[in-house]
């Protein structure tokens, strides 16, 4: 049987290229390796504050770029998280069992929480539950996330674990599945940061609707450093990002790529990148545009994917209530 691998991207900010390569072209990569679901895990961005009506035109816009990727809903599902009401039950049932001091050392809430850990949202620190049942809800036997996210999945399978040893058998212990190259793509303008999509500056992120000529200007400000020569060495964290974007979207090896651009400088790397970025973007967008033209089409394909999704973690939510005497 194939493994299944269990992901989502929330819908809030603008998806860019560090989604793209760090995540979304590595589901459409494994398709046909794995059984896989794919969530627009829009309860998670309810964690802070949104504005509904672009929330739910943000959560449309990631199921899209999904399929203009390449995620085929035929043979994958793929789906929006509000809709399918297990994953809302699975989190109150785990809270049942999660101690506070597990949720206390997750360092993305005091990362995102900052000095305002007494005025952010209840929902901000159990987000991590809300990650394991979306994950448990289909035995997933792996979940692709960046370097970053690895805490959140030790999490879900000490909570799993937890589960199991108190009520019996119910969940399966799932991976991280941390892909070596691109795992990590940082910021244009701040390269020791993650790319990411709330940050506050326009200048850091390409994003995949970006113009031709959005990318250029984002490329070409993007930082450097004073040193010469072109090569991989992660020491020079903005060459290095633009380095390991360039051989994502090439296909060339590292060797091959320091060899091309012997005697060249930055100038010459960043137009050719440039090149590399928009000409890899094109047929995303136009397959992005002709989803958006069809909007009953991408509800409809939502609705299946519900239903699917549906069928799967029922099954699972009425396991684990039989086991903890919900039912």
């Amino acid at each position: 049987m194939k493994k299944k691998v269990f992901s989502g991207v929330q819908p809030s900010g603008n998806l860019h290229i560090g989604n793209y390569l760090g995540a979304i072209r590595n589901w459409v990569e494994v398709q046909g390796q794995y059984e896989n679901v794919f969530c627009v895990v829009n309860a998670h961005a309810i964690t802070v504050p949104q504005e509904p009506a672009v929330l739910h035109a943000k959560t449309r816009e990631v199921a899209a770029i999904y399929m203009a990727c390449g995620i085929d809903p035929e043979e994958s599902v793929v789906f929006v998280q509000s809709h399918v009401p297990a994953h809302f039950e699975l989190t109150w049932m785990l809270n049942g069992i999660t101690p506070m001091g597990w949720l206390n050392r997750m360092t993305q809430f005091k990362e995102k929480a900052g000095e305002e850990r007494e005025s952010v949202s209840t929902g901000l620190f159990d987000y991590p539950v809300l990650m394991a049942s979306d994950i448990l809800l289909y035995d997933a036997d792996l979940v692709p996330v960046g370097s970053d996210q690895t805490q959140h999945i030790e999490l879900t399978r000490d909570i799993a674990q937890r589960f199991n040893y108190l009520f019996g058998d119910t969940f399966k212990l799932p991976q991280a599945l941390v892909r070596e190259t691109g795992a990590r793509i940082m910021a244009l303008d701040e390269p020791t940061k993650k790319m990411s999509k709330s940050s506050e500056s326009p200048m850091g992120a390409v994003d995949l609707l970006d113009t031709p000529d959005a990318i250029k200007r984002k490329i070409m400000r993007a930082v450097t450093d004073p040193l010469r020569g072109i090569a991989f060495d992660p020491e020079r964290h903005g060459l290095f990002n633009l380095l390991t974007i360039y051989q994502l979207l090439s296909g060339s090896s590292r060797d091959q790529i320091e060899s091309h651009f012997e005697g060249k400088g930055y100038a010459e790397l960043k137009r050719e990148l440039v090149d590399l970025v928009v000409e890899s973007l094109r047929p995303i967008q136009e397959r992005y545009a002709q989803i958006m033209a069809e909007p009953q089409y991408l509800e409809d394909v939502l609705a299946r994917g519900a239903e699917r999704a549906s069928v799967i973690s029922e099954a699972k939510l009425r396991q684990a209530k039989e086991h903890m005497g919900l039912l």
